[in-house]
């Protein structure tokens, strides 16, 4: 029988090679390079945790960086504790393969610590180390829209000795249609090969009805921000972190553990200058729990305050 998720992939290469045919075509047409993609693309980029966000300058280099802390908790249905925090940082570089077609390349490192003392056995950490590269195209010959892939070759462990089989290879495609300078909408589809959950939408909208007050509601960081100056910007915010990590346990190897979080929070954002800013905000941790997905022992974990110190540096 036919493998339907083999074709995903290839599809994509296939209308990567298309469109990015079609760009090259209209720019030797032209006589010169096609800018206004590219210049619209800039403002348009990714970021730690936002899928896509609006930039109002364009920055080639940029340094993500955060630690949530949220304290131990209870657990349901037994005794003992769990606390968890997250420190996670990427770097990412933007550049124009052939001066023509705008791409991002960047690498992530993501750490996990767990304080345990419930009587399931849990690893004391989860890290994953990923490189990802990101391309945008115009989407086939439709005005203001573009098509952007992502592809994240990623290990998932819980020591930094990463096992070949921790390997994973997540990615996305989704199109991009701006009708105007105001309004940004995405559809599209992220794949996870291996995991449980293996497909799921991307779907959301970006709206700046006016200079200082932007609604982003698009995976996996939706916010809305108030700008009450040219520094400072209030924000309040929604999120979730879900994933699967190959662990020790009892002695077996390549054990599957899902770990899940939602959060939900408000906090204030900073402009040093230029090139660095930072953030400090705190809500409610909610809907946590790690579970082995062999049924070896599952944790939920009880609702809990959380805080977080973000900083971005762009250059």
């Amino acid at each position: 029988m036919l493998n339907k998720k083999r074709l995903i992939l290839p599809i994509f290469i296939l209308m990567f090679i298309f469109s990015y045919s079609l760009l090259k075509a209209e720019t030797e047409a032209e006589g010169q390079p096609q800018e206004k993609p590219v210049e619209q693309k800039m403002w348009l980029r990714q970021k730690l945790d936002q899928i896509i966000v609006v930039e109002a300058e364009e920055f080639h280099h940029e340094f993500d960086s955060y630690v949530r802390f949220m304290p131990s908790r209870g657990v349901d249905a037994m005794s003992g504790k769990v606390g968890i925090n997250h420190r996670e940082s990427e770097y990412s570089y933007q550049f124009k393969l052939y001066g023509e077609m705008p791409m991002e390349f960047s690498v992530n490192t993501a750490y996990i610590g767990i304080e345990n003392t419930t009587n399931v056995e849990l690893p004391a950490h989860l890290n994953t180390v990923s490189c990802g590269l990101e391309f945008t195209l115009p989407f086939f010959t439709l005005e203001n829209a573009y098509l952007r892939t992502r592809i994240k070759p990623s290990f998932y462990d819980d020591d930094w000795n990463f096992r070949s089989s921790s390997f994973r290879l997540p990615f996305y495609t989704f199109a991009i249609f701006q009708p105007n300078e105001r309004l940004t909408y995405i559809l599209g589809v992220a794949v996870f090969p291996d995991f449980r959950d293996k497909v799921a939408p991307v779907l959301g909208f970006i709206y700046i009805p006016n200079d200082k007050l932007t609604f982003s509601i698009t995976p996996e960081r939706p916010n809305i921000s108030y700008k009450m100056s040219d520094n400072l910007t209030l924000f309040a915010e929604g999120g979730f972190n879900s994933g699967e990590w190959e662990v020790t346990k009892d002695n077996i190897k390549n054990t599957i553990l899902e770990y899940h979080e939602r959060n939900l929070g408000a906090g204030v954002k900073y402009k040093f200058n230029k090139f660095i800013q930072g953030s400090l905000s705190a809500g409610s941790a909610f809907g946590r729990r790690l579970q082995y997905r062999d049924s070896l022992g599952k944790v939920n974990i009880k609702d809990g305050f959380y805080t977080e110190l973000r900083m971005e540096i762009r250059i």
